[in-house]
């Protein structure tokens, strides 16, 4: 019997279809350049602003990936931004064209220029280097638009959920457009970030010493993602129905979080579970937080305040979604886990890595597998090609051809 992929995606996440799959992957851009040297159709490149899991997307398309629409308003991620690749100039579009957590955006600039480098002020207000000859590598960071509690109360103007330009011009259309989408596919909206955005505010090392230094500063930033998140959620939730809310922190590393479990209960907690009680009475119970690194200790405060789906579960910094799943039965949702090492290596490892973790997961329900993070461009293309069927092969579904 077909289903929608809205109706798989739920029920996988509710623990109602063992040995079901829906699969989709991300991609640094430069993967594709060297897939497509290496035979890939040309056409597997998203262009700029392309959803990447809509019907039509030819990315999606040629590896049948499943369909999630995450919804562009309101409270998303500052993107890095890129360097055009052609003209070797900053490219019009610093910032993702999707909205970004600041409205309005900072207007870029060009601070200095060299024959290799650029050194500029992105649309987030942070000055970055970016790199002429690699202009997808990550930029390197200089410094940050928050510094204390003056520069705080300028950018906080940025961030007021009332700002028109946040917001679709035609609401009533775009609620239906969407609503329609969502008959047939999962809808996401992203609800906000209570340290990952902080830090790219502040910057990594200035933000670790205020937890200290200014605590007050700390709860007022919070206070404001807070405010944001829950009046983007009433706003959107009153129009349109979601199937899962989405967190971004990126708060751990290879060895663990980034601040101590404490302050993520003392800072973190209370504010996230106002969101995840918000969410519950609209009946949103599918709850995603993205976070890199070693995140073993904040998923019981996680759990406990609400979130129960993770994602990515990086294997080199120790994630072991199989020991996970033992450990926290049904209460966590997992996504990722794959681990990109194992598709850089061949496909003996390929298959070694898949066998031993996908087979387990997929039976027990909660899984949504994918590479751990963004596809790197050391795997080749028919690494890919073959992980993407290995995994097909595993939920009982046809080889693709390649």
């Amino acid at each position: 019997m077909n289903i929608s992929d809205r109706e798989r995606f739920l029920d996988i996440c509710h623990f109602k279809r063992p040995g079901d799959l829906f699969y989709l992957d991300w991609f640094w851009p430069e993967t594709f350049e060297e897939w497509i040297k290496q035979g890939a159709p040309k056409q597997i490149v998203p262009t700029v602003g392309e959803h990447m899991w809509r019907a039509g997307n030819f990315l999606s398309d040629y590896f049948q990936f499943n369909r999630l629409h995450d919804l562009s308003i309101g409270v998303v991620g500052c993107q890095p931004s890129r360097l055009d690749s052609e003209s070797n100039r900053i490219n019009e579009l610093l910032i993702s064209p999707l909205r970004t957590v600041i409205t309005p955006n900072y207007e870029p600039t060009i601070i200095s220029e060299d024959e290799h480098t650029v050194i500029c002020i992105d649309g987030a207000g942070r000055t970055i280097k970016v790199f002429k000859d690699n202009p997808f590598k990550m930029p390197m960071y200089l410094d940050w638009p928050v510094k204390d509690r003056a520069t705080w109360n300028e950018y906080k103007k940025r961030l007021d959920p009332n700002t028109p330009e946040r917001w679709p011009a035609d609401w009533d259309a775009y609620a239906q457009e969407i609503n329609e989408l969502g008959k047939e596919t999962p809808i996401a909206l992203r609800v906000g970030s209570f340290y990952g955005f902080l830090r790219e505010w502040v910057g990594t090392e200035r933000i670790l010493y205020m937890f200290y230094d200014d605590p007050g500063l700390i709860e007022d930033m919070m206070e404001q993602m807070l405010y944001l998140g829950t009046e983007v959620i009433k706003r959107v939730l009153k129009d349109i129905k979601i199937d899962q809310a989405r967190f971004w922190e990126d708060m751990c590393y290879k060895s663990g979080p980034l601040i101590s479990p404490a302050m993520v209960r003392k800072f973190m907690m209370p504010r996230y579970k106002k969101i995840t009680d918000l969410l519950h009475s609209y009946g949103v119970d599918v709850i995603y937080l993205d976070s890199d690194g070693n995140v073993e200790q904040l998923i019981p405060l996680w759990l406990e305040s609400g979130i129960n789906y993770i994602w990515p579960f990086e294997v080199a910094a120790g994630n072991d979604v199989v020991a996970l799943r033992k450990q926290y039965g049904k209460d966590l949702i997992i996504g990722g886990g794959i681990d990109k090492r194992a598709l850089i290596k061949g496909k003996e490892a390929i298959r070694e890595e898949v066998m031993s973790k996908v087979p387990f997961l997929l039976e027990q329900g909660g899984y949504l597998p994918c590479v751990d993070h963004a596809v790197p461009p050391d795997v080749t293309f028919e690494n890919y090609c073959y992980y993407i069927n290995l995994i097909r092969e595993v939920a009982g579904l046809e080889k693709l051809s390649f």
